[in-house]
């Protein structure tokens, strides 16, 4: 009851806080969804218009807008826009009051260190699985146009489209990883013996069951079971997921963050040039951040 009481006060206090901030800003323009495109893939625009929306700031009020934009922009990594969707579910604003979607909103934005997130983290349990609006929870609409049309007609590309749905991830992503990691290369093998178009090293390999790493699709299958388990481990982080799929889970967990070899801090420049999304939903009942794992000490490949 004690704490309900001071998660109850957290959010009152933020909702003063955020209409302060609101008031004082000037309204540079007036925006609607039809002029959608002209911010379309940039998350602060997107917040920026949101808060508008929800707030009445030179138009008027529209909780469903609010929302779409904040989703939106939660896709895309913005820490605000993750918490003000959260704030929202967790008021009913809009929609139906629902705890579990606004403690896994608040926990990805605590991730990126939101400080009101990780207030609210204290007094919501994160629930044992993925509770995410539908905008963020929905793998089968994953759709990336520049790569539809840069890949078109390529059989590893159709492959991985195939394949995601049943891993939840991304396929732009799995597409990033490969052409850093192998340039498509389906015989590629590295100086640390990392292998096939995923370069997986065996050890990998066999943690995620992959017989013939030479063999596109049990490659493919195998470092999307990665990516998968990354991304769960590290509640979403794209930028760590990535960061470990290079140096290993156990050096970004040590380190705190990407480690400070030039090897892995260029990989993760490399993947962010072709894919800029810096969250992604996960799975939470893959792996338990305190369950004992094995962590790898040396750099994958």
């Amino acid at each position: 009851m004690l704490k309900k009481k001071y998660f109850i006060l957290l959010v009152f206090l933020y909702g003063l806080t955020l209409c302060g901030s609101v008031a004082a800003e000037s309204i540079k323009s007036t925006f609607d969804l039809t002029e959608y495109s002209a911010i379309y893939d940039n998350p602060r625009a997107m917040y920026s218009l949101a808060v508008k929306y929800e707030h009445a700031e030179g138009m008027p009020r529209d909780h469903g807008k609010a929302i779409a934009l904040y989703c939106k922009a939660a896709g895309l990594g913005d820490a605000d826009a993750q918490f003000a969707l959260g704030w929202m579910y967790a008021n009913g604003r809009g929609v139906s009051v629902d705890n579990d979607v606004a403690a896994q909103l608040f926990e990805m934005a605590a991730v990126q260190g939101h400080a009101y997130a990780e207030k609210m983290t204290r007094y919501l349990a994160i629930p044992s699985d993925t509770a995410l609006p539908d905008c963020l929870s929905s793998f089968a609409n994953f759709r990336d146009e520049e790569n539809e049309t840069k890949y078109a007609g390529n059989p590893i590309f159709e492959l991985v489209k195939q394949l995601a749905p049943q891993f939840d991830v991304d396929p732009a992503l799995v597409m990033a990883v490969i052409a850093v990691e192998s340039a498509f290369n389906i015989q590629a093998v590295s100086s640390k013996n990392a292998q096939g178009l995923m370069q997986l090293i065996p050890e990998t390999a066999k943690r995620f069951q992959v017989k013939d790493a030479f063999d596109a699709e049990d490659n493919i299958r195998g470092g999307m079971a990665y990516l998968r388990w990354l991304l769960a481990f590290f509640k979403g982080d794209v930028t760590l997921a990535v960061a470990a799929y290079n140096a290993g889970e156990g050096a970004v967990e040590r380190h705190q963050g990407i480690p400070p070899y030039p090897e892995t801090r260029d990989y993760v420049r490399k993947i962010q040039a072709h894919y800029k999304k810096l969250t992604h939903p996960y799975q939470s009942d893959i792996v338990h951040r305190h369950a004992l794992i094995a962590l790898s000490d040396e750099i994958n490949h």
